[in-house]
């Protein structure tokens, strides 16, 4: 039978306090604190298939909390399955921090403590079974939490259609031994899921890493491309920008920041180069891709510490006194202190020059 809970007729001052009651019933003990500026709204909708639980909750913004001392309140470990319908969600669990966004489903384990922002209102499909009907190692569960996995991923094409089929039905819409058969199903799906994603997961830390070495290939072969952008090298290399983006979050830069600053290295070099004829300050931008002089001046000399031309003099002039000597130094060790800097240089080298 289904089980329909709302905030619909609570007074405001009280909504809050009985959704997270309602939620710790249903679901696990939680604390849920409201981020919504109006009165707090939220609807869940819940049953059983077997062993598993199905529920669906509808809500304003909010944030749930599930700390080491509500955790001790759970006799039984469980494992959840979220589908985001709408919305986005932010989970945080041990030092896996994920967004799963519309279309997307993630994984989560009840016996550890863990976080829900969710910063708009939203729906999500949440499934929860317990932990010793998976028959997978907790090494692989671990492995396989908190990713987002959406339809193009695998066992994610046949296992999200299914759940949201199963969360749109009742309980009663089925005898005992299907919806037991049906309990069973998911189960298998979710374990098969789980240790392929725990086997890929090793491949990928190697193909992660042979990946990033391509993409910064690409980049060191377009920075004279004023359109090299995050949606061009993704297009590039067959992935989602959303993808990419993932790929540098470890990386302590972003996409469009390396491409800044590595457009910044080389006409640092150039403009550094003695010669007979040098090209024009303007012209040393445009090869490497920055087409607007006043946004290149500026950002040359938030890197590097003075304007290009103060630099090229720096650089070319011989017979230096001591105190342009020091100020050559003062501006290379600007250089140096960039928080990117020789670690990214160093970098596209090794992968293409």
């Amino acid at each position: 039978m289904r089980l329909v809970l709302t905030t619909a007729s609570v007074p405001d001052p009280h909504k809050v306090s009985y959704w997270s009651e309602v939620m710790s019933r249903t679901l696990v003990p939680m604390t849920v604190t409201s981020l919504s500026e109006g009165p707090f709204e939220g609807r869940i909708v819940t049953g059983r298939l077997g062993y598993l639980q199905v529920a669906t909750v509808e809500a304003d913004a909010e944030r749930v909390s599930r700390t080491p001392s509500l955790v001790a309140k759970s006799p039984d470990p469980l494992v959840a399955v979220a589908v985001q319908v709408s919305g986005t969600a932010v989970l945080v669990q041990g030092d896996r921090r994920v967004e799963v966004s519309e279309g997307e489903l993630v994984v989560y384990n009840t016996a550890h403590p863990y976080s829900i922002h969710y910063p708009r209102r939203f729906a999500t499909h949440v499934f929860q079974l317990p932990r010793r009907a998976l028959g997978v190692s907790d090494e692989e569960l671990g492995q396989a939490t908190g990713q987002a996995i959406g339809r193009e991923y695998g066992l994610g094409a046949i296992l999200l259609p299914f759940l949201a089929r199963l969360a749109s039905s009742s309980a009663d819409d089925y005898q005992p031994a299907v919806a037991d058969r049906l309990a069973g199903s998911v189960v298998e799906l979710l374990a098969t899921l789980i240790a392929e994603r725990a086997h890929q997961q090793g491949r990928d830390d190697d193909g992660r890493g042979h990946l990033m070495m391509r993409i910064l290939s690409h980049i060191n072969r377009n920075l004279g491309d004023p359109d090299l952008s995050p949606e061009l090298i993704a297009q590039a290399h067959q992935i989602s920008v959303r993808y990419l983006h993932r790929l540098f979050e470890g990386e302590g830069t972003t996409v469009s920041r390396l491409i800044r600053q590595r457009r910044l290295e080389e006409c640092g070099r150039e403009l550094a180069r003695r010669g007979r004829t040098s090209p024009t300050v303007s012209a040393v931008a445009q090869r490497w891709g920055f087409l607007n002089p006043a946004h290149f001046s500026r950002a040359f000399r938030a890197h590097y510490g003075v304007s290009p031309r103060e630099w090229r003099i720096l650089r070319t002039t011989a017979g230096l006194p001591p105190a342009t000597s020091s100020a050559m130094g003062t501006a290379s060790s600007g250089a140096e202190g960039t928080p990117e800097g020789p670690r990214y240089g160093a970098g596209l080298a090794a992968a293409g020059q």
